[in-house]
């Protein structure tokens, strides 16, 4: 676990009203993927009262539960304070659930699904390699028009245009996911002679500004296909998607 600064300006709305307003967030890393952030108590526009509940971290400490109060409305679970952690800067600090606001805000760029790691980057770059997916020995996408997302901690994605998919080999899936990054992804499971692989491959319809790169596009994942570059097969990573 790690804290530090964050220089941006965090703001967090619900029903219309800034409830957070800091300019004195802070980053803790909870989890390796992503940081979370915690604010001054002072730069909590509303009421925060215990409910009994604790939330237990081994490297935080207990945490104090508390009910968000804001115009006669209570948001149950909404924020916790490790009051005798061992980390004495989280002291005085309060965290608040991602979903208790409707909206947040890095300087005045909303922000979605969770904080964006100032360690993360994602570059889009169009590429006129010879990229190639097969599932089960069928070719379900080939291209030399394809576009690379790099994102930190995570292998090369391939990003074909639709015209070089055999789109009447996928099948959309009521699956979703979000990223703050890239947006909100839409799903296909590729069928192959009988044999359906669920939620295979993914895009973006209308991606954040810094994935513009990769709208309307499909991506396949490298961890479950056999894909070519130029001829040559490569080797499959290992991540939490294997």
């Amino acid at each position: 676990m790690r804290v530090e600064p964050n220089p941006k300006w965090i703001r967090g709305t619900r029903k219309g009203r800034t409830v957070i307003d800091s300019r004195r967030a802070r980053f803790v890393w909870e989890v390796p993927y992503y940081p979370a952030w915690y604010f001054p108590i002072d730069d909590v526009h509303a009421k925060l009262e215990e409910n009994g509940e604790i939330l237990r971290s081994p490297s935080r400490g207990s945490g104090t539960r508390y009910d968000l109060i804001l115009e006669g409305e209570v948001i149950a679970d909404a924020a916790w304070r490790h009051l005798d952690s061992p980390v004495e800067e989280l002291r005085g600090l309060v965290r608040v659930e991602w979903d208790a606001m409707d909206a947040w805000f890095e300087e005045d760029i909303e922000v979605f699904v969770h904080p964006r790691s100032p360690e993360t980057r994602v570059d889009v770059l169009p590429s006129s390699r010879h990229i190639r997916v097969v599932v089960d020995g069928e070719t379900v996408a080939d291209s030399v028009k394809s576009s690379i997302l790099y994102e930190t901690g995570l292998p090369p994605r391939y990003y074909f245009p639709k015209p070089d998919v055999r789109m009447d080999l996928l099948t959309p899936t009521e699956t979703s996911t979000g990223c703050p990054y890239k947006g909100w992804a839409d799903y296909w499971s590729v069928t192959v002679d009988d044999t359906t692989h669920d939620d295979l491959a993914w895009g973006y319809r209308t991606p954040l500004p810094e994935s513009l790169g990769i709208a309307g596009m499909v991506c396949f994942y490298n961890e479950k296909v056999d894909i070519e570059i130029d001829g040559q097969l490569l080797e499959r990573p290992r991540t939490k998607f294997s």
